[in-house]
């Protein structure tokens, strides 16, 4: 299998031999510490803005991979991560093929770097790809160019005959049909589940108990990027102003997730991106 460049191995090959669970856990969170270190990608009390979209990526792969070494419930290791596929947010919501097409491709690269930075040299983690229901054929093949026998279409149903090991790699569900399986392997299989920028959610899609690893979400005022919210799991939800780059607010799960959900509201990061612009606008003009 061929990987994009950019994905961060978490293993050396001196490291492939058999481990225990638990010894997985210690191992990945060791090496997840290091690469943190190393690149600075996160998981601190203050999240970046993302100078690009690799940037992001890797910020959000290693977000990923705290989540999945110590989730914020262990009993339901079921993972989100959510941000603008697309550097240019226009694209994302004029309903064109072209921009849909553009999302896909996007969401693709991000998924074979990240099963490029949570698979395990030789002996590897087994991760299977899984593909939404309602994806078109064109979306399914590219994927199984990435992922191979190991790519699923929820079309199917759901993947069989996985290891207790397994990471399932859930891009971009849109279905109800696609949530309940992802709960399901979770539950059921007691498998850990990483969904990639989920679609069409409803309250009883993602459950609270889930752990979201990463969310870069920007927040507009006046139709301008005024400001973003972050979060860099296990790090606080940031609000962040984008033109002074002041941290306006930092709150935990249980104050800004909809109850029973794993979805920030995202009103007050609004209002407080809303207030420091006019805020900066009202010094403006008392300086002339």
């Amino acid at each position: 299998m061929r990987f994009l460049t950019g994905a961060i191995p978490l293993f050396t090959l001196a490291s492939c031999q058999a481990f225990s669970n638990t010894e997985w856990t210690v191992r990945l969170n060791n090496r997840c510490s290091s690469l943190n270190m190393i690149f600075g990608l996160g998981g601190g009390d203050t999240p970046k803005i993302p100078t690009s979209t690799t940037d992001r990526a890797n910020r959000a792969i290693a977000s990923i991979q705290r989540a999945l070494a110590s989730p914020k419930n262990r009993a339901f290791p079921m993972i989100e991560c959510e941000f603008p596929p697309l550097g240019s947010l226009n694209k994302l919501g004029d309903g064109s093929l072209r921009s849909s097409q553009e999302v896909d491709r996007a969401n693709l690269e991000f998924g074979q770097k990240l099963i490029g930075a949570i698979s395990l040299p030789l002996i590897g983690s087994e991760v299977c790809l899984m593909i939404s229901s309602a994806a078109p054929a064109g979306f399914l093949q590219q994927a199984k160019s990435i992922a191979g026998s190991k790519c699923r279409s929820l079309r199917e149903g759901a993947p069989t005959k996985l290891s207790p090991n397994a990471v399932c790699v859930l891009l971009a569900p849109s279905t109800r049909t696609d949530y309940e399986i992802a709960k399901s392997l979770v539950q059921t299989n007691r498998n850990k589940v990483v969904i990639v920028n989920g679609f069409a959610k409803d309250r009883d899609s993602v459950p609270g108990e889930a752990t979201m690893a990463y969310y870069f979400k920007p927040l507009t005022y006046n139709s301008q990027v005024a400001g973003y919210l972050i979060r860099e799991y296990p790090g606080p939800w940031t609000t962040i102003d984008a033109t002074s780059k002041a941290v306006l607010q930092k709150i935990g799960d249980s104050t800004i997730l909809v109850e029973g959900t794993n979805t920030p509201d995202l009103r007050e990061s609004g209002r407080l991106v809303q207030k420091s612009v006019d805020t900066r606008a009202i010094q403006s003009r008392a300086q002339r």
